[in-house]
């Protein structure tokens, strides 16, 4: 067992949300010097020019809810809302209907944004 980590469960999810939240900090970083550095450099010659989204120009729709496949750092799948900041950049969109029935069928809600307090709703 790690030494270097607290033995007990609520210190442990405090260092997890933390843990999150950084890596958060730390990919907007990475994309903010990818932009910086993509300023920089002039652009490849393309045959068409980019496709832009039906949200906006260079931005996706936010999904009302989610999905975060089990992987690195989630150990399980888990149910999100389209904006929490714990997501993770592989999100699945997913309805309302198919986020009840992932949480029926045993995907862990996430302890950020709480889905399931507002999809257990009547």
């Amino acid at each position: 067992m790690d030494t270097d980590l607290p033995s007990d469960l609520a210190r442990l999810r405090v260092l997890e949300t933390w843990a999150a939240h950084y890596l958060t900090r730390i990919r907007a970083r990475i994309a903010a010097v990818e932009r910086q550095q993509a300023q920089q450099q002039p652009p490849a010659p393309t045959a068409a020019p980019p496709v832009r989204s039906a949200a906006g120009p260079g931005r996706a729709r936010t999904p009302d809810w989610g999905l975060a496949e089990a992987g690195i750092g989630v150990p399980a799948t888990e149910v999100h809302r389209g904006g929490c900041w714990a997501r993770g950049r592989s999100l699945v969109a997913v309805s309302a209907e198919r986020a009840r029935a992932e949480l029926a069928g045993g995907a862990q809600p996430c302890a950020v944004c709480r889905p399931d307090r507002v999809l257990t709703r009547p």
